[in-house]
């Protein structure tokens, strides 16, 4: 489906809407007396590109932002620092955002410190670790083969993430720990803004990276890296990026911050509701504007379509979602909570936090829980969620510090 039938859809959205009475702005049938009018009605929101800012993209783009009262203007931005620092200065009111960066910012990991709030999730699944072609060739083509090639062929090694406290250097670190390996003392971590990855690869800075879509699968197109793991292999319906905002925007703007939640949930449930949505979302974010790639590297695994590079081929049950009914976007405690346990594992707070007292402060439950009410999507009813990973540990958030200090290889211990 090209550009200009995209447009018309959208314009069909939006008519249907605006006879229904649902736009401009819903007030009358949602702002009783004008109490719930957003107090700021344009918001600029920072986005990576990357598949998973979609749900940001579309919510302006099908025009879901007018019908709650604001307009939503996505800025593309070109590093997850450059994020931070435009977050924390105000330039940004909110980001499409790693939801491990929104709590390092809030504990002043080595940079600003600055009280932050996640207000939801917008994506579980969909990311993955790359391996160099030249490693595959040699044999490492998942992380039980990648550790027996390193412990075979000595040299340093370097993997790649894209922000020190974010949810890919996590992952980066969780695989190889999870196949033996040290990612503190047996391999190099570097940093790397998500677009950048493919080229980086391509000329051997790096033996491997985990970053979102579309650039695993752009790795393969181009015949420099192979699929070692998905991220749902490591943690299935992890939690990945957030809509992430200061707290202090959220005590001015409250009524702001619920009126951008439901337009972005509604935009989420749009994607998912069909397989058409999500290839006229696939030819919107790969737009120049977004995401700038082909619409062919964003469009298969979004629909579940994997390949590894190596002639593998599957479909994924769980790839990304955006809403999935719902489950998808509340901002359990135990998942915030599960960040700060690998930032305490690697070293990156020296001392235990209180786990869930950081937790409460950053996620935004209860005007969630307003927003999804508001919209009837359905809300856990357990503020925590539990998970077994990819090394059989099981992660439920009841004993956070416990949980940090059990693993055999973390900061301060040789491997």
């Amino acid at each position: 489906m090209g550009r200009r039938s995209i447009v018309k859809a959208a314009a069909a959205t939006a008519a249907t809407a605006a006879t229904t009475g649902l736009i401009p702005g819903l007030q009358a049938a949602v702002y009783a007396a004008g109490s719930d009018k957003p107090e700021k009605e344009e918001v600029r929101i920072g986005f990576i590109p990357l598949t998973d800012c979609a749900s940001v993209v579309m919510a302006s783009v099908l025009g879901f932002d007018k019908k709650y009262g604001v307009k939503i203007v996505p800025t593309k931005e070109a590093s997850w620092a450059g994020v931070r620092d435009k977050l924390v200065n105000g330039e940004l009111d909110m980001a499409h955002v790693l939801y491990g960066l929104i709590y390092g910012v809030h504990l002043g990991l080595g940079g600003p410190k600055k009280d932050m709030a996640v207000l939801m999730a917008l994506n579980n699944n969909g990311q993955a670790i790359t391996l160099s072609k030249a490693l595959a060739d040699k044999g490492a083509v998942d992380g039980p083969s990648l550790a027996k090639l390193m412990a075979k062929e000595k040299r340093e090694y370097t993997f790649a993430g894209t922000f020190p406290t974010g949810t890919h250097a996590m992952w980066m670190h969780y695989w190889l720990a999870a196949a033996g390996i040290n990612p503190l003392s047996g391999a190099k971590l570097i940093t790397v803004p998500p677009p950048q990855m493919v080229a980086n690869m391509r000329v051997g800075n790096m033996d491997g990276f985990c970053v979102g879509e579309p650039w695993n699968h752009r790795a393969i197109m181009d015949g420099i890296g192979i699929t070692a793991n998905t991220t749902q292999d490591i943690w299935k319906d992890h939690p990945e990026k957030v809509l992430g905002t200061t707290a202090d925007f959220v005590k001015k703007y409250p009524n702001t911050a619920r009126a951008v939640m439901m337009a972005v949930l509604e935009a989420g449930r749009w994607i998912d509701a069909s397989l058409q949505n999500k290839m006229k979302m696939a030819e919107t974010v790969a737009d120049k504007s977004y995401v700038n790639t082909s619409v062919d590297a964003i469009n298969q695994r979004i629909l579940g379509r994997y390949q590894n590079g190596l002639g593998k081929t599957w479909d994924d049950p769980n790839h990304m979602k955006f809403f999935n009914d719902g489950a998808v976007n509340f901002p359990y405690l135990s998942d915030g909570m599960w960040f700060l346990t690998q930032h305490k594992r690697w070293g990156l707070l020296k001392a235990h936090p209180d786990y869930l007292a950081v937790a409460k402060q950053i996620n935004q439950i209860d005007l969630y829980r307003e927003a999804a009410s508001a919209m009837k999507i359905s809300v856990p009813k357990d503020v925590m969620r539990t998970s077994k990973l990819i090394d059989g540990v099981v992660w439920d958030g009841k004993d956070p510090a416990k949980y940090a200090e059990g693993f055999r290889i973390k900061a301060g211990v040789a491997a």
